[in-house]
């Protein structure tokens, strides 16, 4: 195959960001050019792998919204890291109230990003010239799908967010044998959300890009990938059609290699990951909370302390730092105490698993009534948890030898399929 040029733009967060460096990283050893369309604050991050950076703003730098920050030296992503904090309070609230508040600013920002990134992301996909644009996001941007090149579209998030008559609607965490709430849950989105959504696609048809689909802030591309096991996906009597791949897993091979540090050497107790991911680490007090549930327990703790660690102590029994190899140190551990990200829940299990989920917002309610109700984990009111059923939680999973099994079987079957060479292909592909 000749050489292509693929140019990848992934949402700012975390997630989205990892996930399409994994697969980037597979493509650049292939001997393909992979630029990357980053963020702004991704400045310096990327290069470093391999890749090329032609990064974006979204926002006017010093502005406080979405990026603005990025020309001050930025940290990566934190704009949402201040969200989240700022808004950690939301997280209290049933889903259904949460949508006026909290998903619908959140839908704000990101659109109120791809409106100002608009002609800067036009000169970008000029100057790549490239074969193909991959994009891993829940919002659109007209540049992306209205060059000459293949798009493709990546979801690396539940995929609730792909919606369909017999499926929970995304961001509820409500059962998928139970519709009670589905029809409530999805007017209140509606009524929330039409306005909003009614603006955003007549501005992307001004640019010359295809309507998007009804209330949907995203169109599918020519190829679409969607990130998730196939021991976790949802059964639908509606297929999402023949442009549509599940890959199983995304986990990325450029993370550093992680030797357990001395102090947690030793037989005391289960080795536990515990993270709230990049931004879910950002409410400090739940964090302090989950620290002193654990300190009470005889296990060993790995934790992922997150962009305020300064603010956070860990007990005698863990050991942390702000950034950690997470698909490093996952292989080595027994349980993984996780806020439900999709790139931490499908990690989890590519490597056999099992986890306590705590989820804070998004996508996460889905992953962690889907870890729970397929018993591939416990899920917990995050905020109002006692510690008697974190211990109970963590005792259940750890001795349940059966679960071990099953969960050892599905890593096999999941690394068997090769998630990250099969993503790469589908996207060679595409460029032809």
């Amino acid at each position: 195959m000749r050489p292509l040029t693929i140019l990848f733009m992934p949402e700012s967060a975390y997630g989205p960001t990892n996930n399409c460096i994994g697969i980037g990283d597979v493509l650049r050893r292939r001997g393909h050019r992979v630029v990357f369309a980053a963020e702004a604050s991704w400045q310096g991050k990327l290069e470093p792998l391999g890749f090329t950076e032609d990064l974006v703003n979204l926002a006017e730098p010093g502005s406080a919204g979405l990026a603005g920050e990025a020309g001050a030296e930025q940290d990566a992503g934190q704009f949402w890291k201040d969200f989240i904090a700022g808004t950690a309070a939301e997280f209290r609230k049933p889903t259904i109230e949460q949508l006026d508040t909290w998903v619908r600013p959140v839908w704000e920002e990101l659109i109120a990003g791809a409106r100002y990134s608009h002609d800067h992301l036009t000169d970008i996909v000029r100057r790549a010239a490239p074969d193909v644009i991959v994009e891993d996001n829940v919002v659109g941007f007209p540049a992306l799908t209205t060059s000459a090149a293949p798009f493709v579209r990546i979801v690396s998030c539940n995929p609730l967010e792909l919606k369909g008559p017999d499926v929970p609607p995304a961001f509820s965490g409500y059962p998928a044998a139970e519709r009670d709430g589905w029809a409530e849950f999805g007017d209140e989105y509606d009524r929330v959300h039409r306005p909003l959504w009614g603006e955003f696609n007549e501005w992307f048809m001004a640019q010359g890009a295809e309507p998007l689909p009804d209330l949907e802030f995203i169109g599918a591309g020519a190829t679409n990938l969607y990130v998730y096991p196939q021991i976790a996906d949802y059964a639908r009597t509606v297929p999402l059609g023949p442009s549509w791949h599940r890959i199983d897993s995304s986990v990325r091979q450029t993370d550093a290699a992680f030797t357990l540090p001395p102090e947690l050497a030793g037989d005391g107790g289960a080795l536990i990951y515990f993270s709230l991911g990049s931004l879910g680490s950002a409410d400090v007090g739940l964090m302090r909370r989950v620290i002193d549930c654990l300190a009470a327990t005889p296990h060993r703790f790995i934790v992922s302390m997150g962009p305020l660690h300064a603010e956070i102590e860990l007990a005698p029994n863990m050991w942390g730092a702000e950034f950690l190899p997470q698909t490093s140190i996952i292989p080595l551990v027994d349980l993984v105490i996780t806020h439900g990200g999709n790139n931490t829940t499908t990690e989890c299990l590519h490597f056999g698993k099992p986890m306590v989920v705590l989820p804070l917002f998004w996508d996460q309610y889905d992953n962690a009534q889907r870890v729970a109700e397929l018993g591939l984990g416990v899920r917990l009111d995050t905020y109002g948890f006692a510690d008697g059923e974190m211990h109970a939680a963590l005792t259940r999973l750890l001795g349940d030898a059966a679960l071990s099994g099953r969960l050892a079987r599905a890593a096999a079957e999941i690394q068997g399929r090769q998630g990250l060479r099969a993503a790469a292909d589908l996207i060679e592909t595409a460029a032809h």
